[in-house]
């Protein structure tokens, strides 16, 4: 049998009628050569243009670049762990590209709740951060839990 932590208040998401328009989290990560290598290998993605400077040097970017892929799945990690958080489901999720991401750079993903939805559904604004500049917009809904959870002063 696998093991199965117990559940904490810590680890249960928002509830439906927590949820108000307005409300937001973010994440934040610095991405390094090792990420960019190794999100290679789980997504297979080889593409040259994030593993080979003297490949991606002539290109538009004049240097290698992160996985678009990569700084979006920084929004499933606002999504999944802080809002809705815990026990909240990916519906679905619109992606912009408008800027690539760099070694080095620190990606801010931020999440704000833009409309509730009938069926414990949420509609949240995503976006992903370098500085003051967005490098991904969208736009995702996601399918809350009812019953308890977590209070105001947990939120993350």
């Amino acid at each position: 049998m696998a093991y199965q932590p117990e559940v904490s208040a810590a680890m249960l998401g928002y509830q439906f009628d927590d949820l108000t328009v307005g409300m937001e989290a973010r994440f934040g990560k610095t991405i390094t050569d090792a990420d960019i290598v190794m999100f290679a290998g789980i997504s297979g993605d080889t593409n040259p243009v994030h593993l080979n400077q003297d490949f991606a040097e002539p290109t538009m970017f004049k240097g290698r670049i992160a996985h678009g892929m990569l700084s979006a799945s920084l929004i499933s990690t606002v999504l999944g762990t802080k809002l809705p958080g815990p026990g909240s489901i990916y519906v679905s999720q619109n992606l912009g590209f408008r800027a690539p991401v760099r070694i080095g750079d620190t990606v801010t993903a931020v999440a704000r709740v833009a409309e509730l939805l009938p069926k414990r559904r949420v509609r949240l604004e995503t976006f992903c951060l370098v500085g003051d500049k967005v490098v991904i917009d969208g736009e995702a809904v996601m399918m809350v839990p009812a019953g308890s959870g977590r209070s105001d002063s947990q939120a993350g």
